[in-house]
């Protein structure tokens, strides 16, 4: 029994994911550090509010619906979503592209699926016994 858990505990994809989740939480306070003290003061002093928590609330019996909360929670979330993008993806995406470039290395064609490509060719022969040309039936996939 033990045994087995050794072998589990062991594996590369546990490591790999235990790792992944002690960067990600480190990360994540660049992240808030980015939202909380760059993007929402800015966003604050457009709006001349700190968060949108007191905007539209609305009562219904003596309770408070708050859409506000929500809008606030919402535009948190797209700014987190935005520097994560424009932070890290970018920035990853144009140090890989630089690389791929510096070793040669292409991108391959996306290959196409065997059953589009079967699809493709009936349609160029269905076309050319109608005599027309491929692809030119109004509403229909280019790639079928």
């Amino acid at each position: 029994m033990l045994q087995g858990f050794k072998e589990f505990i062991l594996k590369g994809n546990v490591i790999d994911l235990a790792v992944a989740v002690v960067i990600g939480a480190a990360f994540s306070k660049v992240i808030n550090a980015v939202v909380e003290n760059v993007l929402m003061p800015f966003i604050s002093g457009l709006v001349k509010a700190p968060d949108f928590d007191q905007f539209g609330v609305v009562m219904l019996n003596g309770n408070a619906i708050q859409f506000g909360v929500l809008l606030t929670a919402i535009v948190n979330f797209l700014l987190i979503a935005a520097a994560v993008y424009f932070v890290i993806i970018l920035p990853m995406n144009a140090m890989i592209e630089r690389r791929n470039r510096r070793l040669g290395i292409t991108p391959k064609d996306e290959e196409v699926p065997e059953d589009v490509a079967l699809l493709s060719e009936i349609r160029d022969l269905l076309a050319a016994q109608r005599g027309g040309a491929a692809g030119t039936v109004t509403g229909t996939d280019p790639r079928l």
